[in-house]
């Protein structure tokens, strides 16, 4: 991230971020999929958390994510494959940035987080105005690496220490280019107007071969090829950006975004919630067809106990 920095041109502002996990450092909390009941309970930026809050504290508002990268004109993601897959925190942020593809501008129309009142909204005219990709027009280019399974594997390509060896078949594995490991990432930029060009999308390999304890920074620097495919990409960040220029914000921003103050409304959801937990859900709601239906058993007066325990007791 500094060695990019460094390389990028002296007039450009950049704003830099570790999502690394760090002790006592609150974390990026995950997406509750609000979505699922409604695109308009989905709210532009994210009201299921909030910023400074003691009982649910949260990354990205701790760091103010969602205005960081409502200002920016490109974003650049760098960061590891663990097991075929982003880092738990990068994909918990992107998870996050849902509300960018179409979300809610607007909270005070759904009354902060009221569901039915949610999916009315998505079947009136008032919402067609409403939905937008908020980040849309920006860059996002993905710079992801990884070791290959470091001294893991034998010559077949299988894992050293498996016993049941027809269970892995290494010409099966999910992805021909590794650099598909980040394609949910790139794909929810595309579906919301998010650019991510094919050449600023790539992924290289380090340490193949070596003990993971091998792999350190320190030694990766130590890799002419890897430095230069890294020097690379970011060239051809610079060379895309710089061509394509300033963005202009979009009609709903983060940036400036002040939450208005929802104790009224949370309380009124507490006493949805008491109700749903007794097993009276709100008339014609979702959770009520789904009672009937005998669809799920959200009846208890402990929310807290997991299933299994409920089902012991």
């Amino acid at each position: 991230m500094f060695r990019m920095a460094d390389r990028l041109p002296d007039e450009w502002e950049i704003d830099i971020e570790d999502l690394g996990n760090v002790f006592a450092r609150s974390r990026i909390q995950s997406c509750n999929a609000c979505v699922s009941t409604s695109m308009a309970l989905c709210v532009w930026p994210c009201n299921c958390y909030e910023r400074g809050s003691k009982l649910e504290p949260d990354l990205m508002w701790d760091l103010d994510l969602y205005s960081r990268l409502d200002l920016a004109d490109a974003w650049a993601i760098i960061g590891p494959v663990n097991w075929y897959a982003p880092s738990s925190n990068l994909k918990l942020m992107f998870d996050r940035l849902v509300c960018m593809n179409g979300g809610n501008p607007d909270e005070d129309t759904i009354e902060h987080k009221n569901p039915e009142m949610a999916q009315a909204l998505e079947h009136s005219a008032e919402w067609e105005q409403l939905s937008q990709n908020h980040l849309e027009g920006r860059t996002a280019a993905f710079f992801c690496y990884g070791d290959g399974g470091g001294d893991e594997m034998d010559e077949a390509g299988r894992p050293k220490i498996l016993r049941h060896k027809q269970y892995f078949d290494p010409e099966a594995e999910p992805f021909s280019e590794n650099r598909d490991a980040y394609a949910p990432l790139v794909w929810q930029c595309r579906y919301g107007g998010i650019e991510v060009p094919d050449e600023l999308w790539t992924y290289q390999e380090f340490g193949q071969g070596k003990k993971y304890s091998d792999n350190q920074a320190e030694d990766m620097v130590k890799d002419a090829s890897v430095l230069q495919s890294f020097d690379d990409w970011t060239d051809r960040f610079q060379q895309f950006v710089a061509k394509k220029g300033k963005v202009p914000p979009g009609r709903y921003r983060a940036y400036g975004y002040k939450a208005p103050g929802h104790l009224g409304r949370d309380l009124q959801l507490v006493w949805r919630d008491v109700r749903m937990r007794v097993g009276i859900p709100p008339e014609g709601s979702s959770p009520a067809e789904q009672q009937k239906l005998d669809l799920n058993r959200d009846r208890t007066l402990n929310p807290f106990k997991g299933e299994g325990e409920k089902l012991r007791d």
